[in-house]
């Protein structure tokens, strides 16, 4: 909640944040019939969080009939300030607000809710040496931390995992979802609700659990938002006509960057992205293309340019993608600085 959405305009940045907190309305109905919500934290991206990102947040927790636990992250970690300590959140909002592991026991479901929260903006591997205290209970954690080794985001291993012997660890901090089994613990990590960036492409939402003491069973369920999405398109001799015949049906509710690959005369991208932007709630075209062959034609005369452009093909046909590139950017730009032309690339 409360991104900043840097790479937009003011006024969509601010739009994004206002569909932030929409979403949760339709979040809420995802939630009818559940126990508990689990929320791993990183709920809000940083200590700055607007009032109407507070207001929406409690009536979302209000409009549920689960018990709601949330284990504070690395961005929304808890020190003075934090709305996690100065605000009211409701009788079914359980914050773990300390760095280290508590339990809340649920009697109607003889269930034991464990989990610790972010003190600061890194923690250490807050579930070692962690074991459940009743097996025979259904055992569940909510947990901000990371599989990745040596992280100083509350590193957690495979084995501390298997050992815990929970029957479920809710988990957050990577925005790309997965579920794994360690031992007989499974781990979900659902994602962020809403793609905020091109790191955070595709369908977004949330992971539906149902758990007993034999069985697990995840099912991913999408939340309807705006979607950030890249694609390739080669753009030929006419990259308006590749980039359209390239699209989706349905591209207006969406942020996209459109790269335009293979052998083409330079595009232009600020005029594409002109034609297009209506079709698109944000659109960043980029020239990923490569000369075609004439850029070479002179590399075969006994010239200062021939000689050059030898030296330059020399490495291109041996040089990956992105080598072309900078190489093929080169030659453009000596020759134009040859032939007397404006140095621009």
């Amino acid at each position: 909640m409360d991104s900043a959405f840097s790479s937009l305009p003011a006024e969509q940045a601010a739009q994004r944040r206002r569909e932030q907190r929409q979403a949760l309305t339709r979040l809420a109905a995802e939630c009818r019939g559940c126990d508990l919500i689990l929320l791993a934290g990183d709920l809000f991206d940083s200590a700055r969080v607007y009032q109407d990102t507070i207001d929406a947040l409690k009536a979302f927790f209000a409009s549920v009939e689960a018990e709601v636990f949330i284990a504070p992250g690395n961005h929304d970690f808890v020190a003075g300030g934090s709305p996690y300590l100065s605000e009211k959140w409701g009788e079914n909002v359980h914050i773990f607000t300390k760095n280290e592991i508590e339990c809340v026991h649920l009697d109607a479901l003889n269930c034991d809710v464990y989990g610790a929260g972010f003190t600061g903006a890194e923690a250490p591997n807050l579930l070692d040496g962690f074991r459940v205290r009743d097996p025979e209970a259904l055992n569940l954690m909510v947990l901000h931390g990371d599989l990745q080794p040596n992280s100083p985001y509350s590193p957690l291993t495979p084995e501390d995992i298997a050992a815990s012997d929970l029957d479920y660890l809710a988990l957050g901090h990577i925005h790309a979802g997965f579920v794994k089994r360690f031992g007989r613990t499974t781990c979900g990590m659902p994602g962020c609700l809403m793609g905020r960036g091109f790191d955070e492409c595709g369908e977004k939402g949330v992971l539906r659990v149902t758990l007993n003491k034999t069985a697990c069973q995840t099912d991913f369920v999408p939340i309807p938002t705006r979607k950030y999405e890249i694609l390739s398109v080669e753009a030929g001799d006419d990259p308006l006509a590749a980039i359209r015949a390239a699209l989706p049906e349905r591209t207006q509710d969406d942020c996209y960057r459109i790269l335009l690959t293979g052998e083409a005369d330079r595009p232009d991208t600020d005029a594409l992205e002109s034609v297009l932007a209506p079709a698109f709630f944000s659109l960043s075209v980029r020239d990923r293309t490569y000369p075609k062959q004439a850029l070479w034609a002179a590399a075969d005369e006994d010239t200062l340019r021939g000689h050059f452009l030898y030296e330059l093909k020399m490495q291109y046909d041996t040089a990956d993608e992105a080598g072309r590139r900078t190489i093929a950017l080169a030659a453009r730009l000596v020759t134009n600085l040859m032939d007397g032309r404006e140095a621009g690339i």
